[in-house]
C-alpha cells in the first residue's frame, strides 16, 4: 500500500506503517523541526512542511492508505478549562476529510485520544466519512498490549471501502516492563537527591516507594501515583514527566529511554533541542502500535 501520513510529526506512524509493509510516499506537518526528523528517518517520502488546514490536497501523490493523527489537545482530559484554541485543535480532524474526498484512498486510519468520541462534532465528522463511501470501525487500543513498555490508550478510527467495517483486534503480547528500557547504570545519568525536590514531588515519591520498593517509577506531575519498574510506564507526554527513583536519588528519563519506551529504533534520528526531542517523542504514535493496525488494514484489503 502507498501511504500518506497527515500530521506526521517525527514519524511514529510512518515508521510503524513501514514496518507493516506499507510505502510512505508523503508526509505532512507544520513544525519544521519534526519535518527535519521525519526527513532524516524517511528520506524516500515527499515532505510537505505545511499546515494541513491550508494544504491543497490535490498536490499529494496518489495513495491507497491515509494515515492521520489530528491534534489531540482539544480532546484530551489534560486540556483543563475549555478555551477557544481547543476548537481550533479539534477542527484539524476535518483536514482528513478534505484529503479523503480528493483522493478516495482504499483505507483511512485516524489516531487520537479516546475522548475524541465525546467531541460534539464527532457524529457529523463520522457521518461525512460514510458519505464518502467508507465503513467505519472504532477501537481503543493500548500500546502495552503489542509489547510497548508503556500504557498508551488511543482511539483508532478505521475507514475502509469493503462491505463491512474492518475491526482491529487488540494485541495479546505480554506486557514489557519499564526496566527493559531504563538504564539504571547509565554512566552519564544525572541522579539527584529526591528529598530536595518540591514537597509534592517528595510526597509522591515516598508514596510510590512504600508501594513498589526503593527502585520505582514516579510521574513528576499529574495524577499518576507511581509504578513498579517491572510494569509498563504510564503514558509518555510532550514534557519531561517520568522519573526513575533508586534509593535516595532520582532522575528524569533520558530522551533515548523515552524513545525506546515508545518503541522507536535506538538509532532513530531525532533533531532539535532536548525539549523539542521530548516533545516529538511524546507527540508520536508508538511505531509498534501503528504497525499492528496497518498490518491488519493491509490484510483486510488483500
Amino acid at each position: 500500500m502507498r501511504a500518506v501520513d497527515l500530521f506526521a510529526g517525527a514519524g511514529g506512524t510512518s515508521t510503524g506503517a513501514t514496518m507493516a509493509g506499507a510505502q510512505v510516499v508523503a508526509a505532512v506537518n507544520h513544525w519544521r523541526t519534526a519535518v527535519a526528523t521525519h526527513t532524516a528517518a524517511h528520506p524516500e517520502a515527499r515532505h510537505y512542511c505545511e499546515d494541513a488546514a491550508v494544504l491543497d490536497p490535490t498536490t499529494l501523490p496518489a495513495h491507497d492508505l491515509l494515515l492521520a493523527s489530528p491534534s489531540c489537545t482539544g480532546h484530551t482530559r489534560a486540556r483543563g478549562v475549555e478555551r477557544p484554541h481547543h476548537d481550533a485543535a479539534r477542527a484539524t480532524a476535518w483536514c482528513v476529510l478534505r484529503v479523503a474526498e480528493a483522493h478516495r484512498p482504499s483505507a483511512v486510519v485516524v489516531e487520537n485520544v479516546p475522548e475524541m468520541l465525546a467531541w460534539v462534532c464527532y457524529r457529523g465528522w463520522r457521518l461525512a466519512l460514510t458519505d464518502l463511501g467508507y465503513r467505519i470501525s472504532e477501537q481503543v487500543l493500548d500500546a502495552a498490549d503489542v509489547g510497548v513498555p508503556q500504557h498508551r490508550r488511543r482511539l483508532f478510527v478505521v475507514a475502509t471501502r469493503g462491505r463491512r467495517p474492518l475491526s482491529i483486534a487488540p494485541g495479546t503480547a505480554p506486557h514489557a516492563a519499564a526496566r527493559s528500557v531504563v538504564d539504571l547504570d547509565a554512566p552519564d545519568a544525572l541522579w539527584r537527591p529526591w528529598r530536595r525536590l518540591a514537597p509534592a514531588s517528595v510526597a509522591r515519591i515516598e508514596a510510590a516507594r512504600s508501594r513498589f520498593g526503593d527502585t520505582c517509577m514516579v510521574a513528576y506531575y499529574g495524577s499518576d501515583t507511581g509504578r513498579s519498574i517491572d510494569a509498563p510506564l504510564g503514558t509518555i507526554t510532550t514534557h519531561d514527566r517520568h522519573m526513575v527513583v533508586r534509593g535516595d536519588v532520582a532522575r528524569m528519563l533520558s530522551v533515548a529511554e523515552l524513545l525506546a519506551a515508545q518503541g522507536f529504533p535506538a538509532d532513530y534520528p531525532l533533531t532539535g533541542t532536548r525539549a523539542e526531542r521530548v516533545m516529538q517523542v511524546g507527540n508520536s504514535v508508538a511505531p509498534p502500535m501503528a504497525a499492528w493496525v496497518v498490518r491488519q488494514v493491509i490484510a483486510g484489503a488483500a
